[in-house]
């Protein structure tokens, strides 16, 4: 299981809703960018906002893997002990 393993590797939900909301500033942040520089013009700078925006939501979607990996976890391990 992916979420069990990065759990494991100390990657906590906190740390991906983090992830999702850097990456939401990142899109703004390159779309913007992009225009000023790029010569292929607005159609390009879409493109780079939309490509970095779409990583949002699989952080987004990881933060709540984690968070329901973490409950269940923390609900075992105080039943257990």
């Amino acid at each position: 299981m992916i979420i069990k393993m990065l759990h494991e590797k100390g990657l906590k939900s906190e740390y991906a809703y983090s992830a999702g909301f850097v990456s939401i500033g990142l899109s703004v942040a390159s779309w913007c960018g992009s225009m000023k520089v790029e010569p292929m013009g607005v159609a390009r700078a879409d493109r780079w906002g939309i490509f970095v925006g779409e990583w949002a939501p699989t952080f987004f979607a990881l933060g709540l893997a984690l968070a329901n990996y973490e409950r269940d976890h923390e609900a075992l391990h105080s039943v257990t002990h």
